[in-house]
């Protein structure tokens, strides 16, 4: 994350993301696969680490070997397979869902788990960080849902709605405002919001 400055002068806080140049390694339609979808390579690899069918599949599209292989099923209309795609697909002022792996903490307790409150800090209490009451004493097990310590992190996360601050067309920077889930230099999913409506041309 940095900051910059936006148009009215304000520090917006960001999150910069280099976003392609994606290939279309496959394009899925209703008579070859049951559905409309493309599949985006991103990433080098080195070809020694795939095996020859997958140097086919990549062959086939007439593309380069890509680290990671991606489906995107909304807005497919016109894109073909072998096409380019940059981050100049975005505009500024557009909302995109980022889609990531959060980051790991382990073995977490209640508190920084579920941000529970926590009990008193006197000498007399003698429940500082520990969980309350687990709920029935006569079930015999622990409820589905229940609120507990345990691993926390690693999730596949969304963040929504995130504006797009500034692009950099020769880098393929994207500049969205706020955070993205997942650590530095981790992979994530970036599409067109599903909750506003397009930016007017």
């Amino acid at each position: 994350m940095t900051s910059i400055f936006g148009e009215d002068g304000r520090v917006l806080s960001v999150t910069v993301i280099e976003a392609g140049p994606c290939f279309v390694v496959q394009r899925k339609t209703v008579a070859t696969d049951g559905y409309e979808a493309v599949a985006l390579g991103f990433g080098d690899v080195k070809r020694g680490r795939l095996t020859r069918a997958v140097l086919g599949h990549f062959a086939r599209a007439g593309v380069s070997p890509a680290r990671r292989i991606r489906e995107f099923r909304r807005n497919v209309d016109g894109v073909e397979q072998g096409a380019v795609i940059r981050v100049d697909e975005f505009a500024v002022g557009e909302r995109v869902d980022v889609v990531g792996i959060s980051k790991g903490h382990g073995f977490a307790g209640g508190i920084k788990r579920h941000h529970f409150s926590g009990g008193g800090a006197s000498h007399g209490s003698m429940i500082h960080r520990q969980p309350a009451s687990n709920g029935d004493t006569n079930s015999g097990h622990t409820h589905r849902g229940s609120r507990r310590p345990g691993h926390f992190g690693v999730d596949r996360t969304t963040h929504q709605n995130l504006k797009i601050a500034q692009i950099d067309v020769e880098r393929n920077l994207l500049f969205l405002q706020g955070p993205v889930p997942g650590p530095r230099d981790a992979f994530v999913e970036i599409s067109l919001s599903v909750k506003s409506k397009p930016v007017a041309a």
